[in-house]
């Protein structure tokens, strides 16, 4: 059973984790901030696609960065 998880820790790609971090992110600091459910979820898919653009933005520009190294 260890080395299953190792191996699919070892395969699993880390970026993966980046979407759902993002959307509980987002989601509780929403929450925190609002007290209407409309405006809650509003809130956060607003809050989720900035930070997945900011994050792309970020990727785009270290990626540019790094071409022909």
């Amino acid at each position: 059973m260890l080395f299953l998880s190792i191996t699919l820790a070892q395969t699993a790609n880390v970026s993966w984790y980046l979407l759902p971090l993002a959307m509980v992110v987002s989601l509780v600091y929403s929450a925190s901030r609002f007290e209407l459910p409309d405006r809650i979820l509003q809130r956060a898919i607003w809050l989720f696609l900035q930070i997945i653009g900011f994050m792309a933005m970020v990727f785009a520009v270290l990626w540019f960065l790094s071409y022909k190294m």
